[in-house]
């Protein structure tokens, strides 16, 4: 996968911008709050319908502009492909080859992209939302029928919380709406567990094959994924949807008052173990950047796997903030295969031969000249 051109209008801090990107490399170079990470964001944007920094629109909208444009010609497996996503702030519109998607199922996969960014080397021992976020954006890329289940699963998250607090307020007597809903989250529930038990033990595969090579055989990675009810990788639809019910039998009272869901794949975590020590509680900060960066590169292998195709890499800041160790692990682990956009502040640290084969950019204040 190859991003052959980018074009950007009145987004974040940049005015215009197009930019061919024939390349493997693109360094963009500058000061901090001039807009490196915009471009990434506009490249992420493009690929996932949404942003990684905010959940509204109008922020990505230059100030003072009613609108924000971003267009991108991808080639993939030998065929190109027009995206654009425009944005007001009434709402963002998808466009795929100049046909609006009405859905988003419909437009993500036709750009995959792994983001690394500082923040996510906080993966490890961050909260379960951080971790859970990680797995529908990621499992979003390579299942579009993922994204429809989620969506169709928060839809009845949100309503059914609403009722559960109509009906403990007793501003409601209809009982037989929450009976109906529990049906939808519970059949919703058994779909997402499926899907998710199953990424996760190819995305461990992966990260504990990367990680052994980073660590030199030192440290053994596991990825477990930990559910809010007892709930496991072996069992069938109809035993997920049977323990569901049996859960949301036992603590109706307690949803009553409190007033939301208690249980569900919107309460589960994913944890990380070195040779069976939790990282998340006791592994060191070396060991949490290790097993960050271990699951980054993994993703990577796991979208070419799940896909055929590499995902482009965007990598913010991140250079920076990882060892000579670990940025020598990461620079020879995409080297030849992986498209990769990255923002400094300086060059200082990166090898001769990375900047040999990169284009490099200036930025300031929004405007990007390239320097070779």
């Amino acid at each position: 996968m190859h991003v052959e051109h980018l074009e950007l209008k009145q987004f974040r801090n940049i005015e215009q911008l197009r930019l061919n990107s024939p390349g493997e490399l693109h360094l963009f170079v500058g000061p901090n709050a001039q807009g490196k990470t915009n471009i990434l964001e506009s490249l992420y944007v493009l690929a996932v319908g949404k942003s990684h920094r905010t959940h509204g629109h109008r922020e990505m909208i230059r100030w003072d502009q009613p609108a924000a444009f971003l267009k991108a010609r991808v080639v993939k497996e030998g065929s190109t492909r027009r995206l654009e996503v425009r944005l007001t702030s009434q709402g963002k519109k998808v466009i795929k080859n100049g046909v609006e998607q009405r859905r988003l199922s419909e437009y993500i996969g036709s750009l995959t992209a792994v983001l690394f960014a500082p923040e996510d080397l906080s993966l490890v021992k961050g909260s379960p939302r951080v971790r859970r976020r990680f797995l529908d954006m990621e499992m979003g890329q390579v299942s579009p029928s993922y994204i429809h289940d989620l969506t169709r699963y928060n839809q009845i998250i949100n309503q059914r919380n609403s009722l559960l607090k109509e009906l403990g307020r007793s501003q409601t007597e209809n009982w037989m709406m929450l009976d109906v809903l529990d049906e939808q989250l519970i059949e919703c529930s058994a779909k997402l567990w499926t899907k998710r038990f199953s990424f996760v033990q190819i995305l461990s595969r992966w990260a504990q094959e990367i990680h052994a090579s980073i660590t030199q055989g030192h440290e053994n990675l596991s990825i477990q994924y930990r559910p809010s009810i007892p709930v496991t990788a072996d069992m069938g639809p109809d035993e997920l949807r049977d323990a569901m019910q049996q859960e949301l039998t036992r603590i109706r009272e307690q949803e009553l008052y409190r007033g939301n869901t208690r249980v569900g794949p919107h309460r589960d975590d994913l944890r990380l173990f070195a040779d069976g020590t939790d990282l998340h509680t006791y592994g060191s900060q070396g060991q949490q950047r290790t097993a960050a960066l271990s699951l980054k590169l993994a993703e990577i292998e796991l979208i070419h796997q799940e896909t055929g195709t590499y995902p482009i890499l965007l990598l913010d800041d991140v250079l920076s903030e990882l060892d000579d160790s670990r940025k020598t692990h990461l620079l020879e682990a995409i080297r030849g295969k992986v498209q990769t956009f990255v923002t400094t502040t300086g060059l200082e640290g990166i090898d001769r031969e990375t900047l040999e084969r990169a284009r490099i950019y200036q930025v300031r204040q929004g405007s990007f000249s390239e320097q070779r």
